[in-house]
């Protein structure tokens, strides 16, 4: 009871915070989930599902703090302490655990101060290659320790001493692992752009395209730019090669990811030939077959059945570090687009209809018919006597007709102004271009002998 009483007491705050609250159990499983996972991601990933799911939030954070003092950064052993503390006071883990917060300080301050000194004796040997590792070596201990703005201008000062394109690579991989962890969006797709730009080998290419797809599809995902997200998602390639870049994210969330953001940007002719048809997609679907079946469902009209796979898998979406705060706009684009879909070959069709296939029982869908057609999503009026919803139909006659005296005037507006060229061409009207210099003017020569004019055009050169 007591515990409970804190989880309650927890939640409450969390909730006042403005957080996102899951009550019900997810389908994931936490121990699985969190082992397709590897690097400073594995703590961000432990303390959201800590913060918002409510039973998998002791677990949740009893692994945060593992995760936290498996490392040297002492904020994220403060953060997942501050919450356990909260939630389960009783836990071991809500023991401040002080001899080690001292001892990773003082191991973190003697590190950064032996990695500083061997960075300043290389640049006294004037040695590149010493100088950039130097700074690599200092950068990684920085952005371990947890301080970011630090580990960021140190890998940005690695640049003038990468000397191969393989070094101007590590060097845009390490800004973008930085970019990401300050959810710098802008940041991240200019890093991406500039390791782009560089010409590499095929071999090479094809093993660095699945981490360079998958950062800019987070970064797109980030900006809210949801079909330039889910293009780069779709083209991330080999599984295999994607997986040691787990420490951004893992092949099931680029399944996920690029499904999702599919259904609510593309059409069924590019669900078809982008996803379903996409060889190497395929290969991630398997990791995911929800959501293939459910993008399958929508290709073949089947709106219900997809809406109803989506929803079932709604708290896993709501639970993922890069997807929670797009999940209510990605279902909204994706529920309006199956209410189109389902609407477009009728001319009419009854409201109780419309409710049994996209409405839970006791609920009605008028208000979001109305909030679609109000927002031009939707071109349908509601007769709420006979309860039905009735096409608005085009005069496709008019339309026509209006498109045939366009044409017509548009082309009528084009031969007047050419005949008004041709007349003023006719009267020698024209404003001709000429050189600079007196001896081009129009009455030049009269006014002055040849030699003259010579001597004016030498004169004003000079000048």
């Amino acid at each position: 009871m007591a515990a409970e009483q804190h989880l309650l007491a927890y939640f409450t705050a969390m909730d006042n915070q403005g957080g996102i609250i899951i009550k019900d159990p997810p389908k994931l499983d936490l121990d699985l989930y969190i082992s397709n996972y590897k690097g400073r991601t594995r703590f961000e990933r432990l303390l959201l599902i800590g913060q918002c799911s409510v039973p998998l939030c002791v677990d949740a954070l009893k692994a945060a703090v593992a995760e936290a003092k498996s490392g040297k950064d002492i904020q994220r052993y403060k953060d997942a302490f501050e919450c356990i503390r909260l939630a389960a006071p009783h836990e071991p883990e809500a023991r401040w655990d002080e001899a080690w917060v001292a001892a990773t300080d003082k191991s973190n301050k003697t590190e950064t101060q032996r990695l500083e000194t061997e960075l300043k004796g290389y640049k006294n040997n004037l040695v590149k290659e010493s100088i950039r590792i130097g700074h690599r070596d200092l950068g990684e201990h920085l952005e371990a320790v947890g301080d970011l703005n630090a580990a960021s201008e140190t890998y940005i000062k690695m640049r003038p001493d990468a000397s191969t394109q393989s070094h101007i690579q590590d060097v845009g991989k390490h800004v973008v692992s930085i970019m990401l962890q300050k959810r710098d969006w802008t940041g991240v797709l200019a890093n991406v752009n500039k390791v782009l730009v560089v010409n590499i080998g095929n071999e090479e290419q094809s093993s660095e395209q699945p981490y360079q797809r998958m950062v800019a599809g987070l970064a797109y995902l980030g900006n809210g730019k949801y079909h330039e997200a889910a293009r780069n998602f779709l083209e991330v390639g080999d599984p295999i090669v994607c997986q040691k870049y787990n420490d951004v994210a893992s092949p099931n969330d680029v399944a996920t990811y690029g499904g999702l953001l599919a259904l609510a940007s593309m059409d069924r002719l590019e669900l078809q030939s982008r996803v379903l048809d996409n060889s190497n997609f395929r290969n991630y679907l398997e990791l995911e077959p929800h959501i293939r079946k459910a993008v399958s469902m929508f290709v073949n009209g089947r709106y219900s059945a997809c809406l109803e796979i989506l929803e079932s898998y709604r708290n896993d979406y709501l639970l993922d570090l890069y997807l929670q705060k797009h999940v209510s706009v990605l279902f909204s684009k994706i529920r309006n687009k199956c209410i189109v879909q389902y609407f477009l070959p009728f001319s009419c069709v009854t409201l109780d209809t419309m409710n049994a296939v996209f409405s839970k029982p006791g609920e009605s869908i008028e208000p979001e018919l109305v909030n679609m057609i109000k927002s031009g999503a939707l071109n349908a009026r509601i007769n709420t006597i006979d309860r039905l919803l009735v096409a608005v139909s085009t005069n496709s006659r008019a339309a026509m007709q209006k498109k045939a005296l366009d044409a017509a005037n548009n082309y009528e507006k084009e031969i007047l102004e050419r005949i008004r060229r041709m007349n003023i061409a006719a009267a020698d009207l024209e404003v001709k271009g000429y050189r600079k210099g007196f001896g081009t003017l129009p009455g030049v020569n009269d006014l002055f002998p040849d030699d003259s004019r010579r001597q004016l055009g030498s004169s004003e050169a000079t000048a």
